[in-house]
């Protein structure tokens, strides 16, 4: 929530994928040499700065943070944090559906007159709203259902 106060104080928000490219761009480092350090491949790198994905784990945030020496608070927005952790509980459905939601929500404040704060209070609930609700739904999932999402 402070990240979010920050950038609407501010005027403007970059992206997750802009700030990795500027600060990847800023320690002289190519993609794969990036991927290297955190793990991942040179697509995932690459789909972060242009396809606007983001990390389905927490960690490769603090992994990031450290290969582009910066704190992994300045990565990780609201928005991103929401993706994560709904990637984490409930897959690349629940990333998609996190990312739709925010999309939606956006959409609504357009031209609208709610205020900063009031957007901010707003964002918040939807994010709590749709988590619990889909951990309330998981105990209605049949367990044939469970034992192969426990298995991946």
């Amino acid at each position: 929530m402070k990240l979010i106060r920050q950038g609407l104080e501010r005027g403007m928000f970059m992206t997750f994928g802009e700030k990795v490219r500027s600060l990847r761009k800023e320690k002289k480092m190519s993609q794969q040499e990036l991927a290297s350090m955190v793990g991942v491949s040179y697509r995932t790198i690459r789909s972060w700065e242009v396809e606007g994905r983001f990390p389905k784990q927490n960690v490769l945030y603090q992994k990031l943070a450290d290969a582009l020496q910066c704190d992994v608070s300045y990565l990780m927005s609201e928005d991103e944090a929401f993706i994560t952790e709904a990637s984490e509980q409930f897959g690349n459905r629940g990333a998609k559906q996190a990312q739709q939601i925010l999309e939606q929500a956006a959409a609504m404040f357009a031209g609208g007159s709610l205020t900063d704060e009031d957007k901010i209070a707003f964002m918040d609930e939807i994010q709590s709203l749709y988590l619990d609700s889909k951990r309330r739904a998981k105990k209605f999932t049949p367990k044939k259902y469970l034992k192969n999402q426990e298995e991946k």
